[in-house]
């Protein structure tokens, strides 16, 4: 038997552990459909495994070609991809900087890059096989050694602001801050061994999240767009911040991915930014300037359906976390952190500022739809006891200001938040931030509002948000027994097995007061009749050469 067949049998092993659990009710589809294919059962052997045929994707005969599809989405100046932090930066940039992997709708994972992996039994160590065929638009072929140049870019922790170091600290020294020796290994041209200091059921995964772009190794850390080399079908055009971004179809290059995925379809896509007030956006859809929303929220979803619109939803962890800077005053104070959460309900959170359009929240940042997801008691909501306990702080007369966007959803919730602090008797001021000047300094506010994108597994939000020193640690949360545990979480594949860990972080993270995070959303786009392809994705992902319109 040969290393490659040894570690296919071991993931379809694992697999059909997986689907077994599903058939005895321990798993949804999406949560099965992620934990098999991320370690490289394919999509079609996964749903095969639990009786299921794999959706078929439109072939290009059966979506028209050419046109234009416009859509509001807000235009931000985009950097280094791996310091991407909002998704509409990669979305504009996706156009031609592509992944190794895909996240899909149903929660499976797909090679794009990558053709395929393989994980070994514990996932400690996974064989990555370069996709044939691929290549750059200025025509160099796509090979290991351009794998390799981007995970060695991912691993930098000394790069301020790099996310992506904290989804592979399997991969990097601790002393250095810097890719471990051995840790990456090419085995030829098309092929990637990664060798994990420690087990990481995540590391797949994470390669198809938005700041995990592919760039050229000639990519000197600027704006991608001034030099646009890369793998996928478009190209931008036009980058004018807060205005406007659009790609059109790269004519000159054809793209690898036509044979494997058919594509793509339209000749130019036109990002247009209105702003964050959405009644922009109606006077926008009324008037025909735009084909699609980015996404569709509040009051105004019954508002597009009125004018006639396609409507798609996607059920998702996608959040709202009101959080504390645990490095700012009074915020450092556990109790007075307990004492917030406590004068808070969150279904009310829920009911006036998302218009009941999700579900509760517990304030740990962990989903049910998370394989890992652990049940814990009900939240106590006491506004008298939240008052004592402020008192006896020492802070019940300190002023607290929530800061949040001028977006809609996002100051509703807020509003909600602050008005249940005022019933309980605390003394609260709310500041609402244009987008321009909230993005700025969105991780060095003591009391703000941050909208968080779902990620398909629990331990990578934890690692992402709340690990010692992770670059998006808005809350400045530090604590080692947590730190333990989540290494512990990250090494454990069997989803039981690993909520029983889970369990000990989320009570973490409630005894300890570190977010009001109070709802999980339900996400909605709106289209007019003959747009295709383009409904909303779970986590925000634009792919692009799914896309098509009718004439």
């Amino acid at each position: 038997m040969t290393h490659h067949q040894s570690f296919t049998d071991r993931a379809h092993a694992a697999a059909r552990m997986y689907a077994e659990e599903h058939k005895a009710g321990k798993l949804s589809r999406r949560e099965f459909l992620t934990r098999a294919t991320a370690l490289g059962v394919a999509a079609p052997a996964a749903y095969g495994l639990i009786g299921l045929t794999a959706p078929t994707p439109a072939l290009a005969q059966d979506k028209p070609m050419g046109g234009t599809l416009r859509m509001q989405m807000e235009t931000l100046a985009l950097k280094d991809p791996r310091l991407f932090d909002w998704s509409e930066m990669g979305n504009f940039a996706r156009g031609w900087l592509e992944y190794l992997v895909e996240y899909e709708p149903d929660g499976s994972l797909r090679g794009m890059l990558l053709e395929s992996w393989e994980a070994n039994e514990d996932a400690s160590q996974f064989t990555l096989h370069v996709r044939p065929g691929a290549t750059w638009n200025n025509g160099d072929a796509f090979t290991a050694d351009d794998v390799i140049f981007n995970l060695e870019r991912w691993c930098d922790g000394t790069v301020e602001g790099n996310s992506m170091a904290t989804r592979m600290a399997q991969l990097m020294d601790p002393e250095t801050s810097m890719v471990r020796e051995g840790a990456i290994e090419k085995v030829d041209d098309q092929t990637v061994v990664l060798n994990l200091s420690a087990p990481d059921i995540s590391i797949i995964v994470n390669m198809a999240d938005y700041p995990a772009s592919i760039v050229h190794p000639s990519y000197d850390g600027g704006d991608p767009s001034d030099n646009p080399i890369g793998t996928g079908p478009y190209l931008p055009e036009e980058n004018q911040v807060g205005v406007r971004q659009v790609l059109v179809k790269n004519t000159d290059h054809s793209w690898w991915g036509t044979e494997v995925y058919g594509g793509p379809y339209l000749d130019r896509i036109e990002y247009i930014d209105y702003g964050t007030d959405p009644s922009a956006i109606v006077s926008a859809v009324e008037s025909e300037e735009i084909d699609a929303t980015y996404q569709s929220q509040g009051d105004f979803i019954e508002i597009f359906d009125s004018l006639g619109w396609e409507k798609s939803e996607a059920i998702t962890a996608s959040t709202l976390v009101m959080r504390f800077n645990q490095d700012s005053e009074p915020y450092g104070v556990k109790e007075v952190r307990n004492a917030i959460l406590m004068a808070v309900d969150n279904a009310v959170v829920l009911e006036l500022g998302y218009n009941d359009l999700g579900t509760v929240a517990e304030n740990h940042h962990v989903c049910p739809i998370h394989p890992e997801y652990a049940e814990l008691p009900p939240m106590t909501v006491d506004p008298e006891a939240a008052m004592a306990l402020l008192e006896e702080a020492g802070h019940a007369d300190t002023e607290f200001d929530l800061i949040s966007i001028d977006d809609d959803w996002q100051a509703a919730s807020c509003d909600a938040v602050a008005a249940q602090m005022r019933d309980a008797g605390m003394n609260v001021k709310r500041t609402v931030l244009p987008g321009s000047t909230f993005w700025n300094d969105w991780l060095k506010y003591p009391f703000s509002a941050t909208e968080w994108n779902m990620r398909p597994l629990g331990v990578q939000i934890l690692n992402l948000a709340y690990r010692t020193g992770a670059s998006w640690n808005e809350t400045a949360f530090s604590n080692e027994e947590f730190d333990a545990l989540l290494d512990e979480a990250n090494g454990i594949a069997d989803a039981e097995a690993r909520s029983e860990v889970m369990a000990k972080l989320e009570t973490i993270m409630q005894e300890q007061g570190v977010t009001i995070q109070p709802y999980w959303r339900s996400l909605y786009r709106h289209f007019r009749p003959g747009v295709l392809g383009a409904e909303m994705h779970p986590t925000f992902e634009h792919h692009h050469y799914k896309w098509a319109v009718e004439s």
